[in-house]
C-alpha cells in the first residue's frame, strides 16, 4: 500500500493535515507581520493551505518543497482562483538536498508544519531554516511533544523512542538554545485532536466502502483501525502538537 496515497485519502477533508484548529491557524497569521516583496519557504508543504493564506493575506511569493506530487497537484486545484500561481513556486525534490543549497537570507518567513523528520529532527529543521530566513524573520515549526512519559507499549504501537520528541516546553528551550526568540506558541486542544483523528478515520472508512474493488482496502481499514485504537488508548492523554513562532 502506497503510504501518499493513504495520507491523501485520510487528509482529503482536512483544511490543515494536523491537529492544529483554523482559528489558532489564523491567529499565527496575524502575529507574522509580512510584506508584499517579502519571500516564505515551507519544508513538506503538503497541500500548501497555510501558503496559500499567507499570500491572501500578505500577497508575498512562496516556495513550497514537497516530495508527493500528488499534493501538489492539490495544492495547485486550491490555489487556483484564490492567488496568482505565479506567487508559488512548487519545489519536488527531496528537502535537505534543497535546503543544502541555501546559503543566503533569502527568506522573511520559514515554516515547517509537522515535516521536521524531512530535514532529520526539530534541532536540524531550525538551523535549516536559520540558514536563509532573514535576522528578524519568522521561523514557524510545528512539532509533536509529550504531554507525559509515554508507555511502552505506546512506544512500540509507534515505533518510536522516547528520545524523539521533547516536551512542549523543551520545544520553545530548543529554539531559545539555537538562538531564536520564542514569539508565541499554542497548542491543539483534546477537542482539536479528537476533529482531526475522527476526520482522519473516517475518510478511510469511506473511501474502503465507496471503493471496494480497490486491491488496498484491507490493508486500509487494517491499519485505519489499529491506528485509532492506539489514539483511543494511549494517543490522546500522550502525544501533544505545537505551532511555534521563533523570531530569527
Amino acid at each position: 500500500m502506497d503510504r501518499n496515497k493513504f495520507s491523501a485519502i485520510a487528509h482529503r477533508d482536512h483544511t490543515f493535515c494536523n491537529p492544529i484548529s483554523e482559528s489558532k491557524f489564523n491567529t499565527v497569521l496575524n502575529q507574522t507581520k509580512l510584506a508584499p516583496n517579502d519571500k516564505a519557504i515551507d519544508i513538506g508543504a503538503g497541500t500548501s493551505e497555510l501558503l496559500i493564506r499567507y499570500i491572501e493575506k500578505y500577497n508575498i511569493s512562496a516556495t513550497a518543497i514537497e516530495m508527493y506530487d500528488g499534493a501538489i497537484e492539490t495544492a495547485r486545484n486550491r490555489a487556483n482562483g484564490r492567488v496568482s500561481l505565479d506567487r508559488i513556486e512548487f519545489v519536488n525534490e527531496d528537502a535537505k538536498q534543497v535546503m543544502n543549497k541555501y546559503s543566503t537570507f533569502e527568506f522573511r518567513l520559514g515554516i515547517c508544519i509537522g515535516s521536521t523528520h524531512a530535514i532529520g529532527d526539530l534541532a536540524a529543521t531550525l538551523q535549516a531554516l536559520r540558514k536563509c530566513v532573514h535576522p528578524g524573520g519568522y521561523i514557524l515549526v510545528g512539532e509533536g511533544y509529550w504531554k507525559k512519559d509515554p508507555p511502552t507499549d505506546y512506544l512500540q504501537a509507534l515505533g518510536a523512542q522516547l528520545e524523539d520528541l521533547r516536551t512542549h516546553h523543551g520545544n520553545v528551550k530548543l529554539g531559545e538554545e539555537l538562538g531564536l526568540t520564542p514569539l508565541y506558541s499554542v497548542v491543539a486542544s483534546e477537542d482539536d485532536w479528537d476533529a482531526y483523528e475522527g476526520l482522519y478515520a473516517n475518510s478511510i472508512e469511506t473511501y474502503c466502502y465507496e471503493n471496494p474493488n480497490d486491491p488496498d482496502v484491507d490493508a486500509m481499514l487494517t491499519r485505519i483501525r489499529s491506528w485509532r485504537n492506539i489514539y483511543l488508548e494511549w494517543g490522546r492523554v500522550t502525544l501533544g502538537f505545537g505551532l511555534y513562532l521563533f523570531r530569527n
